[in-house]
């Protein structure tokens, strides 16, 4: 094939093409930050919560497989359990949002404050030092939640237990509960909270879902090149491609439905103290995002992923993975940009530089961590089931 042997071989490549990358787009964007200290922040902002996604992404995924069970978990357990141990790094990457709160956040103003009747009254909640506990506790729960799973997960290598299991499993069952709680409250801190004077019932669960699909459609297209070498060739098979596929194009199809759920329902109600946030969405070249993401971020991969050929075929699944990744992002884009831009669409450069230097910098981070164990779990329970299904 060529002078790559081993899928280790390859994250070592893929780890430090991307800090190389990171580094350097580091760089120029420091540069830039230099010409707009507050665009800095806002498209900081926006690049963190993309980046902190795929980690609760993973963080989920993996909780939910030790719940339920099944094939499709057992192989990709390592490149999930990768990502939540990224949280340390994340934890690192938040801290230079502390000092441009005031330039994200309308309610961290407190001259404002004073003057608006709204802000005043949610300022118990709404203020500074508040925040950043709250983000403590939130990275608290994570930290935890990630060092048990990868504690027992290293454990399991060495002998696998019915006791270990229990673990797990009860992990899974709480653990999704204590992610639902803190990713919903962190969601409404960091992104819900910009536009303070508006407020829907169904953003944190809409945010969870992208979280969750934003992981899918990495550790499919992670796998699809490890897929590749060794070991992952020896038990990867398209049986759990067409898994992947499935569970990506059920978490495409609840995205859709929640977010056309919440225009809907706010729409509809037709009352002022909600549909500000639309309408910064809906005009001023804001609709043309909308309409983007209507046709790629759910019809075009609702109509591929229908196909069961299409989700056996590695290649072509993380091609389609790629794309929803991408979407993500400029979802994420139209959820956050309007804030800073309501008298029209505007991009700065800041608003590329920024995803791609964290970016960068977190899969260096990422592809470290997943050098640092096998890449199979091979005592995971359904390990022996997967090797029996075949490779069809």
């Amino acid at each position: 094939m060529n002078e790559v042997t081993s899928a280790m071989d390859v994250i070592g490549r893929l780890q430090k093409r991307s800090l190389l990358v990171g580094v350097i787009v580091s760089g120029a964007a420091l540069i830039a930050a230099f010409f707009s200290p507050a665009q800095f922040f806002r498209s900081y902002l926006f690049a963190y919560v993309f980046w902190v996604g795929l980690a609760l992404g993973s963080l989920a995924i993996t909780l939910l497989h030790h719940l339920s069970g099944g094939l499709w978990g057992a192989v990709i357990r390592r490149v999930l359990e990768s990502g939540t141990r990224t949280f340390p790094l994340l934890a690192l990457l938040f801290l230079p949002l502390i000092p441009g709160i005031r330039d994200i956040y309308l309610w961290a103003d407190q001259q404002k404050v004073a003057t608006d009747a709204i802000l005043k009254h949610k300022s118990l909640y709404l203020n500074v030092p508040f925040f950043v506990a709250r983000t403590v506790l939130y990275f608290a729960v994570w930290f935890v939640m990630a060092y048990l799973l990868n504690k027992w997960s290293r454990q399991e290598d060495e002998a696998s237990t019915p006791e270990l299991q229990s673990k797990f499993q009860f992990l899974g069952g709480i653990g999704l509960l204590l992610y639902g709680l803190t990713a919903t409250f962190a969601a409404v801190d960091w992104m819900m909270s910009l536009e303070p004077h508006w407020f829907s019932t169904i953003y944190g669960l809409l945010v969870i879902v992208g979280q969750v699909l934003s992981a899918f459609a990495f550790v499919i297209a992670v796998a699809s090149i490890l897929i590749h070498y060794k070991p992952l060739s020896d038990v990867m098979s398209t049986v759990q491609f067409h898994d992947l596929g499935k569970l990506m194009f059920a978490f495409v199809m609840i995205w859709a439905y929640l977010a056309f759920s919440q225009f809907l329902i706010i729409w509809s109600g037709n009352l002022p103290e909600e549909i500000p946030w639309y309408l910064h969405r809906l005009h001023s070249g804001w609709q043309f995002i909308a309409l983007f993401l209507v046709l790629f971020h759910f019809a075009l991969p609702f109509l591929l992923l229908l196909s069961r050929e299409t989700k056996k075929r590695p290649r072509i699944l993380a091609l389609i993975a790629l794309g929803v990744l991408f979407m993500r992002f400029v979802d994420l884009y139209w959820m956050v940009g309007p804030e800073f831009h309501q008298h029209g669409l505007a991009v700065h450069l800041l608003d590329f530089l920024l995803p791609v230097a964290m970016g960068g910098i977190w899969l260096a981070f990422f592809f470290r961590q997943l050098k640092s164990m096998p890449l199979i779990p091979v005592n995971d329970p359904n390990l022996q089931e997967v090797l029996e299904h075949g490779r069809t």
